[in-house]
C-alpha cells in the first residue's frame, strides 16, 4: 500500500505551499532525531519525504496524477513516473538492496534550488544592467567611465551575516546544524537536500543585526568605475562580476552588466573595425589631380588625389580604423571619393568645356 503524502503532513490535498511548507516544519521540529534518543528517526525521514514530494510543484503535480499509492504509481511500460528520464541501473547494491547514494547538488538543484556554497540559490543578489554612452573615439581608443548606482551592499556591521555583531545565531533545529535533510528518492536512494529553514547554512539568526533588519545588505548609492576596453562595439556590454546586488545573508552578490552605446560620428562610420568616409572632389581635381583634408579618428590627414580619378574610388589609409578588441592592431579607414559634375554652368564655364570637348573629341577621332 503506497504512503499518503497529505496525510503523513496532516494537511488537505487542496493545500497551498505555505501550508505545507508551514506542517512540514512543525512536525520536522516535533520529531526531530536529536530529540527523545532519536526514536523519531523513522518518523522523521516519513515527514521529509513527504515534503520533498508535495513541496515541488511537478513532483506534486505527477504525485496527484498517479493517486496516493506513489510507491505504486506505474506510467506507460510500467514505469514509475517520478523515475523516468533518470537511469540508475549499477548502482544496486548486492542482493538487489538499496544503496546510501549521496546525489548531492543534482537533486539539490532538481528539488530545492539548493546551490553549492551551502546557500539558497534564491539568496544569490540578483543581477544588475546599466547603459552608458560614449564616442566613437573612446570606443576605438578605450576609456574609463564612473558611474553612481543605487543598489545592495553588504551590511558591515554583520559582515552580511544578517546576525547582530556577526555572532548571534542558534543551530537549525530542522537539520541539527549539517544544513542538508536526508531524504529517500523513487523509494531506492538515499539523497541529501538543501534544507529549507536555514537555506543549508545549518545555523539561523537569533537576533537580527539592526542596521540591516536580518539580511545581510542594505541599499545605498554606490560609485563604480568601468574600464571599456579599446574596439568595444555598440550594444556590447560588459560583465563585471560580483558587482550586482549584494546576496542574502553573505550569499554570493550578482553580476553587473554595462551595456555600451557609442554615438554617431559625423562622416565616419565603422563598418567591423574599418572606418568608411565619404568625400566630394570637383570633377577638375579628378581630372588633374590634388589634395584633400580627410578627416580621421586621429585627426586630419592629407590624402592625395591622382589625376584621373574616377568616382566611387577608393583609398585605403592603413591603420586609422578601430582597434581590434581581442588583439593588437587597427583596422583602416576607407575613403570614398564621389566625383561632383557641376549641374549649372555660366558662360566662361560652357566655353572652356566646349574648347576641352573638342580637345577628346579630335583624340577620340584618331582611333
Amino acid at each position: 500500500m503506497g504512503k499518503d503524502y497529505y496525510k503523513l503532513l496532516g494537511v488537505e490535498k487542496g493545500a497551498s505551499e505555505a501550508e505545507i511548507k508551514k506542517a512540514f516544519r512543525k512536525l520536522a521540529h516535533e520529531h526531530h532525531p536529536d530529540k527523545n534518543g532519536g526514536q523519531n528517526s523513522e518518523k522523521f525521514k516519513e515527514i521529509n519525504e513527504a515534503y520533498q514530494v508535495l513541496g515541488n510543484k511537478e513532483r506534486r503535480q505527477q504525485y496527484d496524477q498517479f493517486g496516493t499509492s506513489f510507491d505504486g504509481a506505474q506510467g506507460p511500460g510500467g514505469q514509475n513516473p517520478f523515475s523516468q528520464g533518470f537511469d540508475f541501473s549499477g548502482f544496486q547494491g548486492s542482493g538487489g538492496q538499496g544503496v546510501d547514494f549521496d546525489l548531492g547538488d543534482i537533486f539539490s538543484s532538481f528539488f530545492t534550488g539548493g546551490g553549492p556554497g551551502g546557500h539558497s540559490r534564491s539568496n544569490r543578489g540578483s543581477n544588475i544592467e546599466v547603459d552608458i554612452e560614449i564616442g566613437l573615439k573612446e570606443a576605438v581608443f578605450g576609456t574609463s567611465e564612473t558611474i553612481s548606482l543605487r543598489k545592495e551592499v553588504l551590511c558591515e556591521p554583520c559582515k552580511g551575516t544578517g546576525a547582530d555583531k556577526g555572532t548571534s545565531y542558534d543551530t537549525c533545529d530542522t537539520c541539527g546544524g549539517s544544513g542538508k535533510i536526508a531524504t529517500t528518492v523513487l523509494g531506492t536512494f538515499r539523497t541529501q537536500t538543501i534544507c529549507p529553514d536555514c537555506g543549508g547554512q545549518g545555523k539561523q539568526i537569533k537576533n537580527k543585526c539592526p542596521n540591516c533588519d536580518g539580511r545581510g545588505a542594505n541599499t545605498d548609492n554606490v560609485d563604480i568605475k568601468i574600464e571599456v576596453p579599446a574596439g568595444i562595439d555598440d550594444g556590447q556590454s560588459i560583465r563585471l562580476s560580483n558587482l550586482g546586488n549584494a546576496g542574502k545573508n553573505g550569499a554570493a552578490s550578482g553580476d553587473l552588466y554595462v551595456v555600451v552605446h557609442v554615438k554617431a560620428e559625423n562622416n565616419l562610420v565603422r563598418q567591423g573595425d574599418d572606418l568608411i568616409s565619404e568625400y566630394e572632389v570637383p570633377f577638375t581635381m579628378a581630372a588633374l589631380g590634388g589634395e584633400i583634408n580627410v578627416k580621421t579618428i586621429d585627426g586630419k590627414v592629407k590624402l592625395k588625389i591622382p589625376a584621373g580619378t574616377p568616382s566611387g574610388k577608393k583609398f585605403i589609409l592603413r591603420d586609422k580604423g578601430v582597434t581590434h578588441l581581442r588583439s593588437r592592431g587597427r583596422g583602416d579607414q576607407v575613403v570614398i571619393v564621389d566625383v561632383n559634375v557641376p549641374t549649372k554652368l555660366n558662360k566662361k564655364q560652357r566655353e572652356l568645356l566646349k574648347e576641352l570637348d573638342k580637345e577628346f573629341s579630335t583624340k577620340k577621332s584618331w582611333l
